[in-house]
């Protein structure tokens, strides 16, 4: 199954992965952008598009090989499918991609992720260090007892809804206090008046407006700030 947002291929994990990649008018930094657990998505895309509009190189690997639903079964099956640790490695194959891009400047890489993508961007600059300059997970968070979070230096910009029924606001002081005891990563957490994903604007149900509103500029600031 090819997904129609798949314009790029790259070598990840020893084999071929797929992508859709956005990139400016001319060069800037680069973005990995991961995908919630419904997949290479429209509003993904869209996202890359947004980020490639403020200048940044933005790739959203495919991580379901083409695959997209609606379904929430079908959504926790492939994520299921898909462990992390797994996934980060071949997340590895994206940063390759972009750092070694000609329109991509700097020496490391944003990660920015959705809900599943969210635990995924931090897995991913925990294993890969200073080649992730900057990571932003929305609503998503791994676990924090399997994480070893010694390799991280990223700068980190968390946004967690406050009545997100999925993650607690415990959980997220676990992680906070788990990344500070294992590095020195002093993650910057705001905590929005909305539930799990309200970054989707394609999701009617989930969406909060001025929740989003508020968050797309920190993140761009952040990246701005800590990406060359």
């Amino acid at each position: 199954m090819t997904n129609p947002h798949q314009n790029v291929s790259f070598a990840s994990n020893g084999r071929t992965a797929h992508g859709y990649l956005a990139t400016p008018s001319g060069s800037g930094p680069g973005v990995v952008v991961i995908q919630e657990w419904w997949g290479l998505t429209d509003h993904v895309a869209d996202i890359a598009d947004r980020l490639a509009a403020e200048g940044f190189v933005a790739l959203a690997p495919d991580l379901y090989g083409g695959h997209t639903t609606h379904d929430a079964k079908e959504a926790a099956r492939l994520m299921q499918q898909l462990p992390v640790d797994q996934a980060a490695r071949d997340l590895s194959g994206a940063v390759d991609y972009l750092l070694a891009h000609e329109s991509v400047t700097g020496s490391s890489v944003g990660a920015v992720g959705f809900c599943m993508g969210g635990k995924f961007a931090i897995v991913l600059a925990a294993q890969q260090g200073d080649r992730v300059g900057a990571v932003v997970p929305f609503y998503g968070m791994p676990s924090v007892a399997d994480t070893d979070f010694a390799g991280l230096t990223a700068p980190m910009l968390c946004h967690f809804g406050e009545y997100d029924r999925t993650i607690s606001m415990d959980a997220v002081g676990e992680l906070r206090d788990k990344i500070q005891q294992q590095s020195e990563v002093r993650p910057q957490i705001h905590v929005y008046p909305a539930g799990h994903a309200f970054f989707n604007d394609q999701n009617p149900a989930a969406y909060h407006e001025d929740s989003a509103r508020t968050a797309w500029p920190r993140t761009l600031d952040f990246l701005r700030r800590h990406l060359t």
